[in-house]
């Protein structure tokens, strides 16, 4: 009889734990929309100069090594969260700070990518600016496709 009740709430952990997991993934690492949207009005839309791509690919290449550097600390948040969820079956201490964390991270991401953003603005001609800034508006105003 014991045996058979720890091997089920082993199982409601495990349960718990990979269902955290998928739920964070889903509400917390949403699609990079306004990303997407600056990238191809970037290297589709705009005319950019030699020299404007020039400086575009050097900010976007130190941007990816920040953003991936971000993204290994929301995995190993990730995990840490489906640790304490599996040490506390509940929203505990552990639990909170592992989403407090998490947050503290994504909000880092948010920040750095608005950053890169301006500085890549900071780059177009006036013309292009205005351009830019209105794939800027239109992304951040689109409703979030739903998950379901």
């Amino acid at each position: 009889m014991n045996a058979r009740r720890y091997l089920l709430v082993a199982l409601v952990a495990f349960a718990a734990s990979l269902a955290a997991v998928l739920v964070t993934r889903l509400w917390f690492a949403p699609e990079p929309r306004v990303e997407s949207e600056v990238h191809a009005l970037l290297h589709q839309r705009l005319t950019l100069d030699a020299a404007q791509e020039q400086r575009i690919h050097a900010l976007e290449t130190a941007f990816a090594t920040r953003r991936a550097t971000l993204e290994a600390e929301m995995r190993a948040d990730n995990q840490r969260l489906a640790d304490a969820i599996a040490a506390e079956h509940g929203y505990g201490p552990k639990v909170a700070e592992a989403v407090d964390r998490s947050h503290h991270v994504m909000g880092q991401l948010q920040k750095d990518t608005l950053q890169h953003i301006f500085a890549m603005r900071a780059v177009l001609r006036p013309d292009q600016a205005a351009q830019f800034d209105a794939a800027i508006v239109k992304a951040l105003t689109q409703p979030v496709p739903s998950t379901r």
